[in-house]
């Protein structure tokens, strides 16, 4: 058996989404190293007297305030890439949370199915035996193997669900294929415990989509990226600037005191139509970095809506079937076949009540599942 916090801890070591960010990360600080970065020096050879060749060295250097913006925009490419790492790190705990939970779904319907085969095929044996025996017609004896099949072919899906859950569920933790993986609680379980916490959570949740998405890491991120582009807008409106060219070269004759000598000068941006494409460009993707982040909020707060309405919704049905739904589907499974036995009920209400009371018991495993998946919603989008 797999504990859920166990599974959560192994997929967070072993997922390639993480092992990416990491090295991202990497490639931000290694950047961030070469931050400042002058350029290239240019090594001359000249002819000052016109007799012979001597060599010389000319140095470009930016104003530092290039360099200040280009150490600000490396730092926030990492801060960038570590808020990627943060999404990722949510999207890998939620995808381990709902994979969790359909393995769990699965063998609580295998155990539940697995249960109604049971009845129906004693309940089958039966027919067979009073049809022989000439206490029930043709047509209530193909109507007991029609059931009884039904519920068979239904136990023979789900296991093929349960081995699905498994194989995802392995995939996240880097199993090999074929892990035979158990969950650690039975869903059916958890419902009395899922409908306190619940009950709990939607009292301290708060309504305004703006405040419970606050920390969601998708909202931290897509913030990050409107921080670089105001870096990159800064960075190009520094470069505009002249930059200052040092030399050392070979400036006189033979028999000059001093040959070699320091030249200065100035870099000057006179091609301005470039560098005011490049302006237009970085404020392009400063706008678009904006937007995304309004867009990112927007999004988040739809689905936090929804997230909080579908937790609503289930918990009202949950709580119905703690309350009522269980205990009559309880009360119809054993007065039916009780009456049945006595004679008091004919052989198609005992059936009709039997898939009443079966129905009942599905939907409050589904409701479990649709609640908890609203539940771990809730909570990626939160950043919890």
């Amino acid at each position: 058996m797999v504990p859920l916090d166990s599974a959560e801890a192994q997929a967070l070591r072993q997922h390639p989404r993480l092992r990416q960010s990491a090295e991202e990360i990497a490639e931000q600080r290694a950047l961030q190293r070469g931050s400042f970065s002058p350029a290239n020096p240019d090594f001359l050879f000249s002819a000052p007297t016109g007799e012979q060749w001597a060599p010389g060295v000319v140095q470009t250097i930016d104003f530092p305030t290039v360099y200040r913006r280009q150490s600000r925009v490396a730092r926030a490419g990492v801060a960038l890439a570590e808020r990627g790492l943060a999404v990722n790190r949510a999207t890998v705990r939620r995808d381990v949370r709902l994979a969790y939970l359909s393995l769990q779904f699965a063998e609580a319907q295998l155990r539940q199915l697995a249960y109604q085969d049971s009845l129906f095929q004693t309940l089958q044996t039966a027919t067979e035996r009073l049809f022989t025996a000439g206490e029930v017609t043709s047509l209530q004896r193909i109507s007991t193997a029609a059931e009884a099949r039904q519920v068979r072919n239904q136990l023979d899906q789900t296991r093929v669900d349960l081995g699905a859950a498994q194989r995802r569920l392995g995939l996240l933790l880097g199993l090999p294929a074929g892990a035979d993986l158990a969950s650690e609680a039975d869903l059916r379980r958890t419902g009395p415990t899922l409908a306190r916490t619940g009950t709990e959570l939607l009292g301290t949740l708060p309504l305004a989509d703006s405040a419970a998405v606050a920390a969601s890491p998708a909202l931290a991120y897509a913030a990050q990226n409107v921080t670089l582009s105001q870096s990159g807008i800064s960075l190009v409106r520094a470069r505009r600037t002249p930059a200052l060219t040092v030399g050392y070269q070979n400036q006189a004759f033979d028999n000059s005191a001093l040959r070699y000598r320091f030249q200065f000068g100035v870099s000057v941006p006179i091609y301005f139509w470039t560098y005011r494409a490049q302006l237009q460009a970085a404020t392009a993707r400063g706008n678009a970095a904006q937007a995304q982040l309004q867009v990112q909020r927007l999004d988040l707060g739809s689905q936090y809506q929804q997230a909080l309405a579908d937790t609503r919704k289930f918990s009202t049905a949950l709580g119905y079937y703690e309350q009522t739904g269980l205990a009559q589907s309880a009360a119809i499974i054993s007065q039916s076949q009780r009456l049945f036995r006595a004679g008091e009920i004919s052989y198609l209400v005992l059936i009709q009540s039997l898939n009443q009371a079966f129905t009942i018991q599905n939907a409050y495993l589904a409701t479990i599942r649709d609640f908890r998946q609203a539940i771990v919603e809730l909570n990626y989008l939160r950043g919890q």
